[in-house]
């Protein structure tokens, strides 16, 4: 994986890819790392059940690692 963070990307994915985003996901009250849920719900969806705009959080994970 490389390149942008997606709002389609699994969570676990983003943040085995870039654990830099986990400053994010805890800004937001995530705690998705441990999260069972993590490894089947995609940013989306995770963002949603918690009732954050997933663009948002896209937005500052890519500004956070530098993506284009």
């Amino acid at each position: 994986m490389s390149g942008k963070v997606t709002k389609e990307m699994n969570i676990l994915d983003i943040v085995q890819e870039y654990p830099q985003s986990i400053e994010i996901f805890q800004k937001y009250g995530l705690g998705c790392i441990g999260c069972a849920a993590a490894r089947f719900e995609n940013l989306e969806a995770g963002a949603r059940v918690h009732g954050f705009n997933a663009e948002d959080m896209v937005n500052e994970i890519n500004e956070l690692i530098g993506a284009e």
